[in-house]
């Protein structure tokens, strides 16, 4: 089996965030996956029974408040800025002395 091209890494050459449309977007998928989780635990607390059913209750009653908080948490963090790109000192006066020298 043939390995797969080595994808070029992307660099980053702003400090800017996601776009608010982005971000939206993650926070109502991680809101509907804890949703889909609470759903499933309220079913499972249908068909087991003793102590492992209010272990279920709990998590079906608590999970909503969980998700709000994630859900409302705001925005990600701004990445950090990108480095500056400084050359080395040797580099430069060897270009120099090249330029210089006919």
């Amino acid at each position: 089996m043939p390995a797969k091209p080595h994808e070029p890494e992307v660099y980053s050459i702003s400090a800017t965030r996601s776009s608010l449309h982005d971000d939206l977007g993650l926070r109502m998928k991680r809101y509907l996956f804890s949703m889909s989780l609470r759903t499933v635990c309220f079913v499972l607390a249908v068909v087991f029974d003793g102590w492992l059913r209010w272990v279920f209750v709990g998590f079906a009653v608590f999970l909503p408040y969980v998700a709000v908080v994630i859900a409302n948490g705001g925005r990600s963090p701004a990445p950090p800025a990108p480095e500056t790109y400084a050359p080395a000192p040797q580099a430069l006066e060897g270009d120099r002395a090249q330029r210089i020298a006919p």
